[in-house]
């Protein structure tokens, strides 16, 4: 899954716990202040961080390990055990599936929505796009250049139109040609945080009423490079929206990564898909135990 982008976040993580297991005879409390300090600074939050040391000082001290690969080892599974969600961690294979996607503008909801397209298609789906942000000049006309480009076919209204009733269209025409999964569009910004929440309730009302045996997913889309922003992100939407997994964009070189492990620790959420560069494949499901074994192998 993560390829050529281990060389990026992954490989820097890796090296610096290397350096620092290196550069001492023994494993002792100032190794595990150093590794405090590396993974905090790769965008692990304070609570998380401190949670995935303890448990390794623990079991460094009980088993009296001492070997540095052993302990690397060691550390990439306790990461991988704070971030996997099990059964969570895939999207629902329960269709028909309606699947709203939520995020901020400039974090690639738009372009992640078309990669989903492409994904769910490769895999024998039949695939339809609802336009339903229809606040942001343009924002149905790049919807649609997707649609085009992975073969889906997209309703959407004129701009201003109410993305309620996009999506009500939507619903009725998926539902006329048997469509397995609707990916919806949503509004990145509104006015205030008031009007956010009850446009996603709207939403949420009418798919519920027009569509109720449809399984539903409604999944955040994060910029990894935001770092820790992307946290207050996940819990201004998670109020406004019963949020089911993420999707984490720009998961390459430029981006510290250890935001998945925050999110997924201190808000016990799983992320689904992760983005690791521009081309149309590159939306990827996510693997725990890979994105772990990618850092410390």
């Amino acid at each position: 899954m993560l390829g050529d982008h281990k060389k990026g976040f992954f490989g820097k993580l890796s090296q610096r716990v290397s350096d620092a297991l290196a550069m001492r005879p023994t494993i002792d409390e100032d190794f595990f202040e150093e590794l405090e300090e590396i993974l905090i600074t790769s965008d692990i939050g304070m609570e998380t961080t401190e949670k995935i040391v303890d448990t390794l000082r623990s079991e460094v001290q009980s088993n009296n390990m001492t070997k540095p690969e052993v302990i690397k080892i060691r550390l990439g599974k306790i990461i991988a055990d704070f971030i996997n969600k099990g059964d969570l961690q895939k999207l629902s294979d329960d269709y028909p599936l309606v699947i709203l996607m939520i995020g901020i503008n400039g974090g690639g909801k738009t372009t992640s929505i078309g990669k989903l397209a492409y994904m769910l298609k490769k895999q024998g789906r039949t695939v339809m796009m609802a336009a339903a942000d229809t606040f942001r000049a343009a924002a149905s006309e790049q919807l649609c250049i997707w649609g085009e480009r992975v073969g889906v076919n997209v309703v959407r209204h004129a701009e201003g139109a109410d993305p309620s009733a996009v999506i009500y269209d939507a619903i009725q025409s998926a539902k006329a040609k048997n469509i397995d999964v609707l990916i919806c569009d949503t509004a990145g910004r509104l006015q205030n945080k008031k009007n956010l929440m009850d446009e996603l309730n709207k939403m949420s009302k009418v798919i519920g009423r027009e569509w109720p045996e449809a399984s539903r997913e409604n999944l955040l889309v994060l910029d990894a490079t935001t770092g820790k922003n992307a946290v207050s992100q996940v819990s201004e939407f998670g109020e406004a929206a019963g949020i089911t997994g993420i999707v984490l964009t720009k998961l390459d070189g430029t981006a510290k990564g250890g935001i998945v492990l925050t999110i997924a620790d201190e808000f016990d959420m799983p992320v689904k898909f992760v983005g690791l560069g521009e081309g149309i494949e590159d939306l990827q499901e996510f693997d725990p135990v890979e994105f772990a074994e990618g850092i410390f192998k």
